[in-house]
């Protein structure tokens, strides 16, 4: 969405970055209005960086509250659509009680809004395990489906999917863990603007100080290029500079260290810049046809192709920044603050879907015309999910599920579940 800003936010020749204050993951999929054969998109990496003698461990980031990746410019937020039960598709078919874990998990919020409280006392009365019939009879009479629409009224659009990765790394750099995993940078600005100009929620500005002026934060090229003199926490080095690439698309987590142990991460924040797609540009260049583009094929593409690493990476300006996260079993933190559930977790665009709310999910399983209908929760953002009909699906964590979300770019439709007592503003 483009906005007349204030004069105080315009800098001199040059455009400020904003983005929607969200959360965390970091999920970086392209932005699509139609559903294009697939393709699977990337988002920043870091980079290798030259190897001086072992440095002091780097502090760690404070787990701040996740900020929300930058907002996709020129993708206007949907509407929502009142309709019937039976409308969704594969409703009554669907394995319903699978959704009750993460339903519990979005009530840990959601039952703070006054809006949602009394559906959440009402589920707390059922227990962890209601069955299927009950689960089902709780959101039939409590919530109304209403239906998620474009800007420009259609009702199908890009879902894609994403996991949590396992990564190899150290707390100690060395010749073998040389790529940095890095925090929050000390110098960058992070300015929420609603408090002062309403019309701009949910985005925030983000920069750096440069004498008196407020201008753009570093691109991922000017963060390689600074390397050691980057001012920013290193949390971790990995072993692996396309594991770590792929770490930052999916925007969370797990480093196994060489002791065994794991370090849990996720996404803090992003340095502003608008996210593009490596994939595409791959196409573009002619080095992959369309249907090689998946995670999969440009992971082949850059282990054949070393000395162009750095080229491929600089193709996206945009650049992650994570945080540690609890060493827990229930899974990567999304933006709404609580643990993702495989296949019942979703990432949405906040400005069309409330974060936390029930989603039937009409889609297709990758690269299959196998139906894939689901109840899911609206848990999650990501700087490319951006638009109405449009989502990300949490597969899990491992490689099974990374070769799911790896290949996944399939038509959907959404129906967005709210109580009988709210309506879409």
């Amino acid at each position: 969405m483009f906005l007349r800003l204030p004069a105080w936010l315009r800098v001199a020749g040059l455009c400020v970055f904003l983005s929607a204050c969200a959360t965390e993951r970091p999920l970086d999929c392209p932005p699509c209005a139609q559903v294009p054969p697939p393709v699977t998109q990337t988002v920043p990496q870091p980079v290798p960086a030259p190897i001086p003698p072992k440095p002091q461990p780097a502090p760690v980031a404070p787990p701040s509250a996740p900020a929300a990746p930058v907002a996709t410019p020129g993708v206007a937020p949907g509407r929502l659509v009142a309709a019937r039960w039976t409308d969704l598709p594969g409703w009554q078919a669907d394995a319903i009680e699978a959704a009750w874990p993460a339903w519990q998990r979005s009530c840990r919020v959601l039952r703070k809004d006054a809006a949602w409280a009394s559906v959440c006392a009402q589920a707390d009365a059922l227990g962890d395990t209601p069955p299927r019939a009950v689960v089902r009879q709780f959101f039939d009479s409590n919530f109304r489906p209403w239906q998620v629409r474009n800007a420009d009224n259609s009702a199908s659009g890009l879902v894609t999917g994403y996991y949590e990765p396992l990564i190899r790394g150290s707390l100690d750099r060395s010749t073998q863990h040389a790529w940095p995993i890095h925090g929050v940078p000390q110098d960058m600005v992070s300015v929420e603007l609603a408090s002062i100009y309403p019309e701009l929620k949910p985005l925030r500005l983000r920069g750096r100080i440069e004498g008196n002026r407020l201008v753009p934060y570093w691109t991922r090229r000017d963060v390689a290029a600074q390397g050691d003199a980057f001012p920013a926490p290193v949390l971790a080095w990995a072993d692996d500079p396309i594991a770590l690439f792929f770490l930052q698309v999916q925007g969370s987590g797990r480093v196994e260290l060489p002791d065994g142990s794991f370090l849990r991460i996720g996404y803090a924040d992003q340095n502003g810049h608008p996210y593009k797609s490596i994939g595409k540009w791959l196409v573009d260049q002619g080095a992959l046809k369309l249907s090689e583009a998946s995670m999969q094929g440009i992971q082949r593409w850059a282990r054949a192709n070393p000395s162009r690493l750095r080229e491929l990476l600089d193709q996206n300006p945009s650049y992650v920044f994570f945080r540690p996260l609890p060493a827990n079993d229930e899974g990567p933190i999304g933006a709404l603050g609580v643990p993702l559930v495989a296949e019942r977790s979703i990432a949405v665009d906040r400005q069309t879907v409330p974060l936390g709310a029930p989603v039937f999910l009409d889609t297709t399983r990758p690269n299959t015309k196998q139906p894939l209908r689901h109840l899911v929760m609206a848990q999650d953002t990501g700087s490319a999910i951006r638009g109405g009909v449009r989502a990300d699906f949490f597969w899990g964590f491992g490689d099974a599920a990374g070769a799911e979300a790896g290949r996944m770019k399939q038509a959907g439709a959404m129906w967005v579940l709210l109580p009988k007592t709210l309506a879409p503003q």
